[in-house]
């Protein structure tokens, strides 16, 4: 089982951000995508979950099935949710109001409660700060909520768009701790981060934009040897 794009080919109005695009993140892993800003890393996120409505040409398929041309939210209701860049909480609200609305998808409806435990257990600080409004959270916090938003749609698939951007190095060990929780109950993981030594260290797989295309790819554990990655990257 997978989420795989084959192909693809987007961008914005007459602007082509993506060319040819192929990458694939298998359940229970994670798969890195990493490259230099402007690479077209959220557009690939964007595509595949479908907030990115100019897609020329090639394929999404989750497991199996072609979800191309389908809404957001008939995505979300077949299994992928999108973490964004920013985390996007409705900051006048509370956090429990916040994990509320990640329920909305049929799929949810009806596990609302088991799934605010499963993610509360993940995120035990939530619990403390359920009736507290988000805006007031910590940037740690923050992340943590828009995370725990994702998971209560009760994902195959996550999509997390630069989850360390603006944290402390204490507050990101903490997230990426996380994200080994959220692989070991079966989820697949796309991770997008900026800290490409330590995306390399959480995912098994890496695929690296430049140009609007893939040009590299592998193991994540050879791609940290990779002279290529490692002069581009990580400053060796």
């Amino acid at each position: 089982m997978a989420l795989d794009v084959t192909d693809l080919s987007a961008g914005y109005g007459d602007v082509t951000v993506l060319r040819g695009v192929t990458c694939s993140v298998s359940a229970n892993s994670v798969a890195a995508l990493l490259g230099a800003n402007g690479a077209g890393k959220t557009t690939t996120l964007n595509a595949i979950s479908g907030l990115q409505a100019n897609v020329s040409s090639g394929t999404v398929r989750l497991e199996g099935i072609d979800i191309t041309r389908m809404p957001a939210h008939e995505r979300v209701e077949a299994g992928i949710a999108h973490v964004p860049q920013g985390r996007q909480l409705f900051a006048f609200m509370s956090v429990r109001e916040n994990l509320e609305l990640g329920s909305y998808a049929p799929r949810a409806r009806g596990h609302e409660k088991d799934a605010l435990d499963r993610v509360l257990s993940i995120f035990p600080r939530l619990k403390e700060r359920l009736g507290q409004q988000a805006g007031s959270l910590s940037g740690g916090e923050q992340q943590m909520c828009a995370i725990a938003r994702g998971l209560m749609s009760r994902p195959r698939y996550l999509l997390l768009d630069e989850p360390s951007l603006g944290l402390a190095p204490i507050v990101v060990k903490q997230v990426m701790a996380v994200i080994g929780q959220i692989v070991a109950q079966g989820i697949g993981i796309l991770l997008v981060e900026q800290n490409v030594a330590l995306a390399l260290k959480q995912a098994q797989y890496a695929y690296v934009l430049e140009h609007a295309r893939i040009a590299i790819e592998g193991p994540a554990a050879a791609l940290q040897n990779d002279d290529r990655v490692r002069k581009a990257y990580l400053g060796l």
